[in-house]
């Protein structure tokens, strides 16, 4: 189970400092897909980072089955299964997609077959894309799925998953999508994707919507995804007169 505690986090500006986060409090059990979403500058991705490790809170407490990960390095909190996927994930010329899942895994004798089944999962064939380097030859979204079949090998307890539908075609979307949806049928880990897109925010078990650096709804899809549209369109009457109309 994830708890996140009056989170805050500030930046410095000018003789002051500007808050990016303000007091957010947040419980998500264990083998739930959770989406964030709200406006771009709203605080979404600031707080997928502070879960991760890669800010540091200014204030507040994170509690990951239990234990105080707050002041953890990212290297700790990987070991103990939390991972996260860049919504430009690295590429890396020289290391094949053999070579990156042998190192997610820890597993030095990583076999043909382990490697199939990850891949297989992301809906990439092992024979087509073990030995090839994860360099620019790959697109946006072979990339995307190469990086969630390394956390896969990770064996990751929590997911963190930061619009993995920006700059992927719509074929690449669907199988993440399917993807994200097998995992959670499974159960093999809890979820956190930040997304605008109406197909992934459908998969939640529960919508977050971030703004203005707090949490400024929650609930089901279904409850949410009324009040994101009348969100969207309230300040637009031309708009609000024609949904109402539909």
């Amino acid at each position: 189970m994830l708890e996140l505690k009056n989170i805050s986090y500030a930046v410095r500006e000018g003789d002051g400092q500007l808050g990016i986060l303000n007091n957010i409090s947040l419980t998500i059990e264990d083998n739930k897909l959770v989406v964030f979403t709200g406006p771009n500058g709203g605080g979404k991705t600031t707080l997928a980072k502070i879960i991760m490790g890669l800010v540091r809170p200014t204030s507040g407490q994170i509690l990951w089955n239990g234990q105080d990960i707050t002041g953890l390095s990212i290297t700790d909190r990987a070991k103990l299964g939390v991972s996260y996927g860049f919504q430009q994930p690295a590429r890396f010329k020289g290391l094949t997609v053999r070579d990156l899942l042998t190192l997610a895994s820890g597993d030095e004798k990583l076999s043909k077959d382990r490697c199939c089944q990850y891949l297989t999962r992301v809906g990439l064939c092992a024979n087509d894309y073990l030995d090839r380097e994860v360099d620019v030859s790959l697109s946006g979204g072979e990339v995307k799925r190469i990086e969630i079949a390394t956390i896969l090998a990770r064996n990751a307890a929590l997911m963190i998953f930061d619009e993995p539908e920006a700059g992927i075609d719509l074929w690449s979307f669907a199988r993440l999508t399917e993807t994200f949806e097998q995992i959670h049928k499974d159960k093999a880990a809890t979820m956190i994707i930040i997304s605008h897109q109406e197909r992934i925010i459908s998969l939640a078990d529960e919508v977050v919507v971030v703004g203005d650096g707090a949490i400024r709804h929650r609930g089901s899809a279904k409850e949410i995804l009324p009040q994101i549209l009348a969100d969207t369109l309230g300040s637009c009457p031309v708009l609000t007169k024609e949904v109402k109309a539909l």
